[in-house]
């Protein structure tokens, strides 16, 4: 494996580690939101549904990876294919005094939990630590590599 098919795997999975992570801070910050604008014309407005990253390997076949190593480009690292929509519960919470309050006075809250969150977002932030030192470790190697025709 060359040294610029390890800097783009990585590359990679940093972008997709920080789209991770924007997406946990986003369900943080919407933790509240008992409506959304976002919702078909008639229908009555939903809180906000947490958002989840699905992760892809960018892989490539055997034939593929003997074609592409004929021509020294890469394969391989991550991608991020979709975000989705939780499809869990809402949290009802009775409160018959907010203006989002059902007929029993129920207010429905958004299905996300904030501590689940805020670990997602470690992992995210420790995901993407990781691999910024790998990165640092294929530069050090190329830099080394120069310097030895020095």
């Amino acid at each position: 494996m060359s040294l610029l098919s390890s800097m783009n795997i990585t590359g990679s999975a940093l972008t997709a580690e920080r789209l991770r992570m924007d997406i946990a801070l986003q369900n943080i910050a919407h933790a509240r939101t008992t409506r959304t604008a976002e919702t078909p014309e008639g229908a009555d407005p939903e809180p906000y549904r947490r958002q989840q990253v699905v992760f892809q390997e960018q892989g490539v076949d055997f034939g593929g990876m003997l074609r592409k190593k004929r021509r020294e480009t890469t394969g391989g690292g991550v991608r991020v294919t979709e975000v989705v929509e939780s499809e869990r519960d809402f949290i009802p919470v009775y409160d018959p005094d907010h203006p989002d309050a059902n007929d029993e006075g129920y207010v429905m809250y958004p299905n996300v939990n904030t501590t689940e969150e805020r670990i997602d977002l470690m992992a995210a932030s420790n995901a993407y630590q990781a691999n910024l030192t790998a990165l640092n470790i294929v530069k050090q190697l190329a830099l080394r590599s120069l310097e030895i025709g020095k």
